[in-house]
């Protein structure tokens, strides 16, 4: 059993960043990974989100809203796995804060800035030549001139971050590296001899949990290993199949045996090719 808990479950990624008693956590962690003029002062949750009271959260994706002192917009989220139209959905959601500033009335229809950090547990980048590890995104002109600061957007691709513990150089790198790394840790590595770090492993140990959160925690990591022991297989068959010429009868009983491991929908038919709809139907 691993000292420190899985940071890419969702009790994991809850109980470091999602926690008002951790709050300064996810504060100093945006103050890191954000292209931010000043940092930021103060955080407030929207809505304070709780650990599932009896069953494992099997979602692909979740997160957490938080609103800062000038009204700034925060969502960070941690997304297990790949999905179709993922850029689409990652602007789709983020369009969410900007409609929740409307107002009634007379409204000259100023923004406050919105942030989303997306934490990935996986490369959507599929061109090695153009993969980046931290991706900023933001709405700039043909001449790549600023156009709106209103939206920024952190894509975090964590198996791109290969960096040892002597190469770090920034907070951002350090947060990296911690989370990248918690579950193998034994003790804190000396890089990270920080009263914030000192904190955030003390509320990812293990043993400070009581035996029922100690049960819960399992219950998700388990979900966690299930989930990624399902996608690779996928992968894996999706390259069988590709070499199988294409073979519909082929593809249907690979998209069967891994919906049965667990696999979402979406998934399976990224790598066999077929639609989502007669994934759902087997």
């Amino acid at each position: 059993m691993s000292r420190y808990i899985n940071p890419y479950t969702d009790f994991g990624f809850k109980k470091l960043f999602g926690e008002e008693a951790n709050k300064d956590l996810l504060l100093d962690f945006l103050n890191a990974v954000l292209p931010l003029k000043s940092p930021i002062a103060e955080l407030s949750f929207r809505n304070p989100e709780q650990l599932p009271d009896n069953i494992v959260d099997r979602k692909a994706v979740f997160d957490i809203a938080c609103i800062g002192k000038n009204g700034e917009h925060f969502t960070v989220e941690m997304q297990k796995a790949k999905q179709h139209y993922f850029k689409d959905r990652a602007l789709f959601y983020a369009s969410y804060p900007i409609q929740r500033q409307a107002q009634r009335g007379d409204w000259d229809f100023r923004l406050n800035p919105i942030y989303l950090v997306a934490v990935l547990d996986f490369k959507y980048d599929e061109h090695e030549e153009r993969q980046k590890l931290y991706r900023l995104v933001s709405l700039k002109d043909q001449d790549g001139d600023e156009f709106s600061e209103t939206l920024k957007m952190v894509f975090l691709q964590m198996p791109l971050f290969r960096l040892s513990e002597n190469e770090l150089t920034d907070k951002k790198d350090k947060w990296l590296y911690f989370l990248k790394n918690l579950e193998s840790f034994d003790d804190i590595p000396a890089i990270l001899h920080e009263p914030v770090f000192a904190k955030a492993f003390g509320a990812a140990e293990y043993l400070n949990y009581p035996p029922e959160l100690q049960e819960r925690y399992q219950r998700e990591l388990m979900a966690y290993r299930d989930n990624y022991a399902a996608f690779k297989t996928a992968a894996d068959d999706g390259y069988d199949a590709g070499k199988a010429e294409g073979k519909t009868e082929e593809k249907i009983e690979i998209a069967r045996k891994t919906k049965a491991k667990g696999l979402p929908a979406n998934l399976i038919a990224e790598m066999t090719g077929l639609s989502a709809a007669d994934v759902e139907e087997l």
